[in-house]
């Protein structure tokens, strides 16, 4: 017998889910702070959450996958240097891979680069399998303003710009942080952006 927990867990997956396939926009928790996310293919959706966030397009924005081989479907090519640096990062690890593909043009840089990461986090771990692609992650917060570091501190723009917003862990109030960002260039140059 599922516990009450459980039976919320899996009613907001399905909810969020569902939302994300019929091209909306969810508020949702990830293995670091809250992020705005949509389907990362699509567009409409993409230019909704840089609308909401007032953040101009020239700035990309990250996804996340569940796993290893959706992170192979998005770049030409993973570095062996990517896995290294994935098997010894201790905290959420953002890598910003060239040669970017299959997701909304929108989230590819100038140069071609994307950032990926695979989450570990339970709900958007299983949110990224059902949604069965790249889920867009963006700090729930207008562009300029302080990234929230748990749902209290999520301002009501953010909250009712959203079409869902995802129940599980919004009464956490352990304070989290963004991921480290790595970017990896040509010939295997590792560059540290946060």
């Amino acid at each position: 017998m599922k516990t009450e927990t459980e039976i919320d867990f899996s009613i907001d997956l399905k909810n969020a889910v569902e939302c994300l396939k019929a091209g909306g926009i969810i508020l949702y928790p990830t293995d670091t702070i809250w992020g705005i996310g949509c389907d990362a293919k699509n567009s409409e959706a993409v230019k909704r959450i840089y609308d909401l966030k007032k953040r101009a397009d020239s700035k990309a924005m990250l996804v996340l996958v569940n796993n290893e081989s959706a992170l192979e479907r998005l770049v030409d090519e993973v570095p062996d240097v990517a896995w290294d640096l994935l098997e010894a990062a201790v905290n959420p690890l953002t890598i910003i891979y060239e040669g970017a593909r299959c997701v909304a043009p929108e989230l590819i840089s100038d140069d071609g680069s994307l950032g990926i990461r695979i989450t570990k986090e339970p709900f958007s771990n299983e949110l990224c399998k059902r949604l069965g692609g790249a889920l867009v992650s963006t700090s729930a917060n207008v562009s300029g303003e302080k990234s929230p570091s748990n749902y209290s501190e999520i301002s009501d723009i953010i909250k009712t710009g959203v079409d869902y917003i995802v129940k599980f862990r919004q009464t956490d109030g352990t304070e989290h942080k963004p991921s480290n960002i790595i970017k990896l260039g040509k010939g295997g140059v590792v560059k540290v952006i946060r």
